[in-house]
């Protein structure tokens, strides 16, 4: 009985790292095709992006040191590992520029553990990007 137990309880943990989204993608927004509700406000217009905008091609991943019992600072954790690689490239990387950005938690009993993951974007081209490998 403690083999179907312990069956039981691995695939359910396994179906919740698939299953479990983070507080980042819980609420999509309505479709721009859809039309507003009668009486409801326009949506705000997108911040304008600064002149000369880049984007790296690969997606960073983030996450913090492991899991924690309180979501926010898990997902305070993952933004702040990812934006730490994001300034490896770019110099003024920050998660509001990110393109494609997502925040996924996974949870285990009381404590979650978040990943961050976007595209970075920056204007300035950190000083280790710019360096070339050298060879011999």
């Amino acid at each position: 009985m403690s083999k179907v137990a312990v069956i039981a309880g691995a695939a359910l943990s396994l179906a919740a790292l698939h299953v479990m989204p983070g507080s980042g993608s819980a609420a999509e927004p309505p479709s721009a095709t859809a039309p507003a509700p009668a009486g409801a406000a326009a949506p705000a217009s997108q911040p304008a992006q600064p002149e000369g905008l880049q984007c790296q091609e690969k997606a960073l991943s983030g996450s913090g040191p492991g899991f924690n019992n309180s979501q926010e600072i898990s997902e305070e954790a993952a933004k702040k590992d990812w934006l730490a690689k994001a300034l490896a490239i770019y110099s003024d990387a920050n998660w509001s520029t990110a393109k494609n950005a997502s925040m996924e938690c996974v949870k285990q009993g009381l404590y979650s553990k978040c990943f961050a993951t976007g595209l970075p974007c920056g204007t300035q081209p950190s000083s280790a990007a710019a360096e070339t490998p050298k060879s011999n």
